[in-house]
């Protein structure tokens, strides 16, 4: 959004209470290595101090760096790389999904990156792009320094953040255990996969950026384009490889759910009076799940962060994506 939107939202933080009391119960932290456990490079160097860092990260002709939470907890643990959407830095994503946060209680380690580039905040998400080949790196560079558990590194994000992962889900199926695409959920022309890639996702039926039914939404054409300039255009994610492709969001989760292996026709459940969760048949390696939120806006859902809703639509009280999210990949690690 606009950068005094954006500036409101971070110094606007305040906790939702009414999301916090949806979420569901939290599962117990992780106490060391799971069964199976995978060390990294890093479980054989010093143990990182736990809490909340910023670490800096060259490679693939980029430069930035990422927010890292590191919790308590021995390892090997889990790591989840958090992706912010198009204009929100990464404090902002870290801010708004909770996941380092929540990570520091569950015992799972959250890396949120940013690039630092001229313009606005963003991802290059198409194939070849070394944008794809810096975030490699900061997985590597995650790895490296901390004692992460390699069969369970796992992405979501935001927006452009979820086109991204969507993306990274194609083009590291064989290192990304499942993936948490909200507000952007993308299928690509051009993605294979090594192994099915379990994926859950959360659309609101109303999204005014990311349109339900496929495309831009209505407001999306307010942002400034994806260059280096951040000057306004009318057209900005109508049209270019930036945007949202034109498929709608259910039959994004189809696309993946037949690339998975999955049975066609998922079982709708009416989990909140404003929320349904459509799970598909598939082989338990390959599990997809979409929430569709009515009438729920461009939001991580049960987000603690405000925002403006006559731009972005508005948020459910009824769930709290986070804990549903971790949920999920706890429950999908590598194949062994």
């Amino acid at each position: 959004m606009f950068e005094n939107v954006i500036r409101g939202r971070a110094l606007g933080a305040v906790a939702a209470a009414a999301a916090l009391l949806a979420a569901p119960a939290a599962v117990p932290a992780a106490a060391g290595a799971e069964p199976g456990a995978v060390p990294s490079a890093g479980c054989a160097a010093p143990p990182a101090a736990a809490g909340h860092t910023t670490q800096t990260y060259t490679g693939a002709g980029r430069s930035g760096f990422y927010l890292r939470d590191v919790p308590a907890a021995p390892g090997p643990y889990p790591l989840v790389v958090d992706l912010h959407g198009y204009l929100e830095p990464a404090e902002i994503q870290t801010r708004s999904s909770g996941v380092g946060e929540y990570g520091l209680q569950q015992g799972y380690a959250t890396v949120t990156p940013q690039i630092d580039e001229p313009g606005p905040p963003r991802w290059n998400f198409q194939p070849g792009g070394a944008d794809i080949d810096w975030l490699t790196g900061v997985i590597d560079d995650a790895e490296a320094a901390l004692c992460v558990d390699t069969g369970r590194v796992y992405v979501t994000g935001l927006s452009m953040g979820a086109f991204t992962t969507s993306a990274l889900a194609c083009r590291l199926s064989g290192r990304i255990a499942a993936v948490a695409p909200v507000a952007g959920l993308q299928d690509f022309e051009w993605c294979e996969t090594a192994r099915p890639v379990p994926v859950i996702a959360f659309h609101g039926t109303d999204d005014p950026i990311v349109s339900y039914q496929g495309g831009p939404g209505p407001n999306a054409r307010l942002l400034p384009r994806t260059d280096d300039t951040g000057s306004a255009d009318p057209q900005s994610l109508d049209r270019g490889p930036n945007g949202p492709g034109p498929q709608s969001i259910p039959d994004n989760a189809a696309a993946w759910a037949a690339r998975n292996g999955c049975a066609a026709g998922p079982a709708a459940e009416q989990v909140a009076p404003d929320v349904v969760r459509y799970r598909y048949r598939c082989p338990a390696d390959g599990a997809v799940e979409f929430w569709s939120i009515t009438g729920g806006g461009h939001v991580w859902p049960g987000s603690k962060v405000p925002f403006p809703e006559p731009f972005v639509g508005r948020d459910t009280p009824s769930i709290a994506a986070t804990p549903i999210i971790w949920e999920f990949f706890r429950a999908h690690p590598l194949p062994a």
